[in-house]
C-alpha cells in the first residue's frame, strides 16, 4: 500500500471522480455525452469511445489534484493509456490523483430486496494485475432497493467478506451498499445499514482499512460516526440518480462526507464541445461538487 496516497485519501480535502462507467451503464454515459448507439458497432468500440471521453476528463486543466482526490476506474481503463501511460499512472504520477479500481462484476438478481454482488471470478488474478498497474484501492457495488432486514445483513457480509480479500491483497476496499433514492422508508433502510456496517467493523484487526461509498441519508450527518471510526478511512456520497444541483445541497449538509459522483460530475459535457467549452463544463462541476464536500 502507497502510504503516501493513504495519508491523502485520509487527510486532504476534495471529492472521488467516479469514471467506472461499466458495460451495463456505458451506453446511457455516451449517450448523455452526445455519442448515440449507432456511433459504435460492438463493445470494443463502445469501450474505446468511453475511454476517449475519461481521457479528455482526465486530461482537462481543470482536473486537478487540488480539488480531485482519486479517481475510480473501470477494469477495462486501467489496461489502456493517457499520453503514453497506464492510467493510474497517468492519475497519479502527472496529476497527483489516486487511482481506484471497481472489481465487481453486476449486481445478482433482486431476492430479500436486495441486489447482491454477482460473484467475481478470478478476483486474486485482478488484484494481482491491480498491484502491477499501481492502484490504492477497490470499489465494489451492491444495491438495497427494500426495507428488508436479512437483505441488508446479507448486503454487509457479502462487503466484508470481499474486502478482507482485497486488504489481503494490499488494497483499501471501498464497500458501496448503495440504497436506492426511491426505497419506500429510505430511512428505515438506512438505520439498519448504519447499525450492521458498525457490527461488521467490528470484526476487522486496527491494521484492517476500508473506505464506504453510501447513498446521501435522509438525516444529514447521519454516517458521521462511521467517518469518526478508526479502521474507516473515508466515506463518500454517491450521486445516486439526484441531479448535480440537488445531490451538492444535500451532501453540504453532511458533515464528513464528501462525494464520488459519476454521471452529476458528467452532467452536461459533450462530446462536440470545443476543448475551452469542455473545461469550462467540468470546471465548473468540479468547482461546485467540491464546495459542497469540504463543509466543516
Amino acid at each position: 500500500m502507497n502510504t503516501v496516497q493513504l495519508e491523502r485519501m485520509k487527510n486532504d480535502k476534495g471529492f472521488i471522480a467516479a469514471l467506472d462507467q461499466s458495460g451495463g451503464s456505458t451506453p446511457k454515459a455516451l449517450a448523455n455525452y452526445g455519442i448515440a448507439q449507432d456511433a459504435y458497432k460492438d463493445e470494443a468500440e463502445m469501450f474505446q469511445l468511453v475511454h476517449e471521453m475519461r481521457t479528455r476528463i482526465m486530461k482537462s486543466t481543470a482536473f486537478t489534484k487540488e480539488k480531485i482526490l482519486a479517481a475510480i476506474l473501470f477494469e477495462n481503463t486501467m489496461d489502456l493509456k493517457v499520453d503514453g501511460q497506464y492510467s493510474a499512472d497517468y492519475l497519479w504520477e502527472t496529476k497527483g490523483i489516486v487511482p481506484i479500481l471497481k472489481v465487481d462484476k453486476g449486481l445478482a438478481d433482486l431476492e430479500n430486496g436486495v441486489q447482491l454482488m454477482k460473484p467475481i471470478p478470478n478476483l486474486e488474478t485482478l488484484l494481482a494485475r491491480a498491484q502491477e498497474r499501481h492502484i490504492f484501492g477497490t470499489k465494489m457495488r451492491s444495491v438495497i432497493k427494500e426495507v428488508n432486514e436479512a437483505g441488508i445483513k446479507a448486503i454487509v457480509k457479502q462487503q466484508f467478506e470481499i474486502a478482507k480479500v482485497i486488504i489481503a491483497a494490499g488494497f483499501v476496499p471501498i464497500i458501496e451498499p448503495e440504497v436506492d433514492i426511491h426505497t419506500v422508508n429510505k430511512q428505515a433502510a438506512e438505520d439498519i445499514l448504519k447499525k450492521e456496517l458498525i457490527e461488521q467493523l467490528k470484526s476487522l484487526t486496527p491494521d484492517q482499512k476500508v473506505m464506504f461509498k453510501l447513498t446521501i441519508p435522509e438525516v444529514d450527518s447521519f454516517y458521521e460516526v462511521l467517518a469518526d471510526h478508526p479502521n474507516v478511512v473515508r466515506v463518500v456520497a454517491l450521486s445516486g440518480g439526484y441531479s448535480r444541483e440537488e445531490a451538492n445541497s444535500k451532501l453540504s449538509r453532511n458533515r464528513k462526507l464528501i462525494a464520488s459522483f459519476s454521471r452529476a460530475l458528467t452532467e452536461g459535457l459533450n462530446a462536440n464541445q470545443s476543448d475551452a467549452e469542455f473545461d469550462q463544463m467540468i470546471g465548473q462541476s468540479i468547482q461546485s461538487i467540491y464546495e459542497a464536500s469540504i463543509q466543516p
